[in-house]
């Protein structure tokens, strides 16, 4: 009889022992532009994830595994990016992390929802860390969609209120943006803010990306409107060139913007960014002790400072994280669904401030923090004696921008 039952006991232990070596490990892709002209913001979400994926797998991982990381390179095309997608779901990613391109996040979004349309039971998420067009949780929301960085509503009201607060906003503001739908919601969120900000618009340009060489006759327009301060999400050399013809043309204007931050802008700029403003969900200044202990870390880890989009990459995949370790695994795997309906209701810290998922439409609720390029700054940027000093901070209630009413958000049965 003892026999017997230990003969039992070790045949079950080893089927147990088996199933966990054949349950498969959570597999993350991340689907980025990781080659070409704009790499260098792509380079920047892969150092951000590689750095928490090592967190996680720190951690434990998830089920008792370490988390895989497989990345694919879009090389920051639409086309690029559904291809890799297709090959990341077929390497068996259950999340896809993507964020250097608002056109490169639309293509991913709708073909995730189609794939899970045509997949039940196996769905797959899309973690956007980066892709701040309007469409994404508006028109194109969908329940396995997830944005964790700011859109052209956050980042205008709070340059708006912090530079109106500081007495540098003016009265008469121009709208500068590139057209495509991120510019399009920039404008649009300029024209919405003027009441808020008692300004008013005396003008407004698109143009096409990152192909303008010269931007003298857009200066031209802008002089002749009497604008104290251009608004901009311009980001690049379209934000460069834009601020040298300026000071090329002996303008006095305030730059109000969403990507000053981007490394290298201080560097190629020089004196130009002086006095002039980013909008930004992280500072390390404006963060304290915690914001300087997630620095130290991560440059001991990277090779050099949190910057620009790198710490709303952290912080996300940080939540994802705390939201993994109350799932277990069925049948060996992650229920996506139920990672889905657990993230939607999840709420979590950075150090900033609190930030929580907003269920209607995937839209996480962040602190933000409004800058003026300064020597004075603490930490400086681009070997430079310039950087970011912060002037105003905002909660993520304060930041929150509404719902949009064309998201349609519908849920699993």
């Amino acid at each position: 009889m003892h026999t017997k039952t230990t003969l039992r006991l070790l045949t079950f232990g080893t089927t147990l022992l088996a199933g966990i070596a054949c349950a498969d490990p959570l597999k993350v892709a991340l689907v980025e532009t990781l080659s070409g002209p704009s790499a260098a913001t792509g380079q920047m979400f892969r150092a951000a994830t590689r750095f928490q994926i090592d967190r996680l797998n720190a951690e434990g991982g998830w089920n008792g595994e370490p988390i895989q990381l497989l990345e694919f390179d879009s090389q920051g095309t639409p086309a690029g990016a559904s291809e890799k997608l297709k090959a990341a779901i077929g390497s068996g990613a259950q999340m896809i992390v993507q964020g250097a391109s608002s056109v490169a996040a639309g293509q991913i979004t709708e073909d995730v929802r189609k794939y899970n349309l045509r997949n039940k039971g196996k769905e797959v998420v899309f973690l956007n860390v980066g892709g701040e067009a309007l469409e994404l949780t508006g028109s194109k929301c969908h329940f396995y969609h997830f944005r964790f960085n700011g859109n052209a509503p956050i980042r205008v009201k709070t340059l708006v209120a912090a530079m109106k607060e500081a007495g540098t906003l003016g009265t008469k503001v121009y709208s500068m943006n590139q057209n495509y739908s991120w510019g399009q919601d920039m404008e649009k969120a300029i024209t919405d803010n003027a009441a808020a900000g008692g300004y008013q618009l005396v003008g407004k340009s698109l143009h096409d990306t990152q192909k303008v060489q010269d931007f003298a006759p857009y200066i031209a327009r802008i002089q002749a409107s009497g604008a104290e301060t251009v608004l901009t999400g311009n980001w690049g050399n379209d934000l460069l060139l834009l601020m040298k013809a300026s000071r090329a043309a002996g303008l006095k204007l305030r730059f109000g913007t969403a990507f000053l931050d981007q490394p290298g802008n201080l560097a190629n700029a020089g004196d130009v960014a002086l006095g002039h403003y980013v909008s930004h969900p992280f500072n390390i200044e404006a963060a304290g002790e915690q914001g300087e202990k997630f620095a130290t870390e991560y440059q001991a880890k990277t090779g050099h400072l949190p910057a620009y989009i790198e710490p709303q990459t952290v912080f996300a995949l940080q939540m994802v994280g705390n939201v993994l370790k109350t799932l277990p695994a069925e049948d060996g795997r992650l229920n996506t669904r139920s990672f889905a309906l657990a993230l939607e209701k999840a709420s979590d810290s950075n150090p900033l401030g609190a930030v929580r998922m907003r269920a209607e439409d995937h839209q996480l609720l962040m602190p933000f923090v409004v800058s003026v390029v300064s020597k004075d700054a603490r930490y400086k940027v681009d070997g430079t004696d310039m950087g970011f000093v912060p002037i105003k901070s905002f909660s993520a209630d304060e930041a929150a921008a509404p719902v949009q009413a064309d998201c349609r958000m519908q849920r699993p049965d």
